[in-house]
């Protein structure tokens, strides 16, 4: 099944038998905003020009959660810097749509249960792990030292920004994510865009760290 990078981000950010995150909700939300704004950049529906981005092509990619970003950025009708977007588009809504429809099409099951027999709780197991496994393999060639499609290379720079591939991937060689997160693996004007949503996703995590940690 046809999956967005924002659904296979949050499929390496959930442990694969029980369902739980691997990393924060402070982490994960602006990653899976920026992942949104990443894929409209390589499909070519928005460019960073000065510094900020803008809408090229406002046509419909036929997924609802793009479709929807998009539609709201070309509503705006500004140009606006990465994580003026990345803010405005990352939520723990998102992520429950995200897995929700993850659910829905059989990739995870949606477990409730309480705490205690009080609080309650969703855990998000796989039903359908061959779709992980797919983006785990191509993730992992990359990282071994196959060169880079553009799909892949945007997922690991979103994941690098987070700070996922910490824990998603243990073993891998950091300077080698490093090196994929920055290079330009795709046409100039696309690759500086990416590399401006995940400096953004960068600037938003830690921004959202500090004030969590002073309130």
């Amino acid at each position: 099944m046809t999956v967005t990078i924002a659904e296979e981000l949050l499929l390496l950010a959930y442990s694969e038998e029980e369902g739980r995150q691997l990393i924060g909700g402070i982490q994960l939300d602006p990653a899976l905003g920026g992942a949104i704004l990443a894929e409209l950049a390589a499909a070519g529906r928005v460019e960073l020009a000065d510094d900020k981005v803008t809408v090229k092509d406002p046509a419909p990619l036929g997924d609802e959660e793009l479709d929807a970003a998009l539609a709201r950025m070309a509503e705006d009708g500004k140009a606006r810097k990465p994580a003026w977007w990345v803010q405005r588009l990352q939520s723990g809504k998102l992520r429950w749509r995200l897995l929700t429809r993850l659910a829905e099409s059989g990739v995870l099951a949606e477990e409730r249960r309480k705490v205690l027999g009080i609080f309650p709780t969703t855990r998000w197991p796989e039903s359908d792990p061959q779709v992980e496994a797919d983006v785990r393999e191509r993730v992992t060639a990359v990282l071994a030292g196959a060169e880079p499609d553009q799909r892949t290379a945007t997922l690991i720079a979103i994941m690098y920004a987070a700070k996922l591939d910490l824990k998603a991937f243990p073993g891998a060689d950091r300077g080698r994510v490093k090196e994929i997160a920055e290079g330009e693996w795709a046409g100039q004007a696309v690759a500086k865009t990416i590399s401006a949503i995940t400096a953004a996703v960068i600037l938003t995590t830690t921004t959202a760290a500090t004030v969590a940690a002073t309130s």
